[in-house]
Formats: structure tokens, C-alpha cells, sequence
């Protein structure tokens, strides 16, 4: 089964964008729906697609969440219920931008 990999984008629309900690702001003049369909077409000719909004408060920010295919070592890492049954294995260190804790089905805490 092919997984996917997630990106999330922080979006103020009045002129900031952070994703996964790499700042991008409005330039002088630029409209504001304009600097943001430059950010998501950029993240779409890497292959992200938007997969949900998340508006928060105030109005004019929303987490921005994005998923694509997995690629590389991504898409053979195992599921979490696959690595549960390997046992006394060594967690892998997480790569930049990756969580730092396990995610499963168990998990009730929100991040």
C-alpha cells in the first residue's frame, strides 16, 4: 500500500507564510491573494496537493495542510502497527521536519 507524506503551511493572508519553519513574506505592493496563490503554486509543481484548511482565529490565518505520494524512504517505512511488532529494534532518528514521537491509532493527544 503506497503511504503519503504530509506538509503544513501556516498562512497569515496579510502577508506571511511559514512552512515547516521557512518564513515567506508579502512583498511591498503585492496583493494579497496573489502572494498566496504564488506560495500554493509553488508547493503544487512539487507535487503537494492541498488536503485540507484548518481556519483559525484570527480570520486571516489557517493551517494549510498538503499530502503527495510518498517517495524514497518514506514509502517503505512500515506502519505503525507493522513496527509495533518488530520489538527491541532501535528507533530511527527522525529526519528534519519529522515528528519526533510515534503517531499511532493509540495516540489521543492533539499536536
Amino acid at each position: 500500500m503506497a503511504g503519503w507524506e504530509y506538509r503544513v503551511a501556516y498562512v497569515d493572508f496579510r502577508g506571511r507564510v511559514s512552512i515547516e519553519g521557512q518564513e515567506i513574506m508579502m512583498e511591498h505592493g503585492e496583493r494579497r491573494s496573489a502572494f498566496v496563490r504564488t506560495v500554493l503554486d509553488h508547493l503544487g509543481k512539487d507535487g503537494w496537493e492541498l488536503a485540507g484548511v484548518h481556519p483559525l482565529w484570527p480570520a486571516e490565518t489557517s493551517y494549510m495542510i498538503f499530502k503527495r505520494p510518498a517517495t524514497g524512504s518514506a514509502a517503505q517505512e512500515p506502519s505503525a502497527a507493522e513496527s509495533a511488532s518488530v520489538g527491541d529494534q532501535e528507533p530511527a532518528q527522525p529526519e528534519s521536519g519529522e515528528p519526533t514521537r510515534d503517531i499511532n491509532e493509540k495516540s489521543s493527544e492533539m499536536v
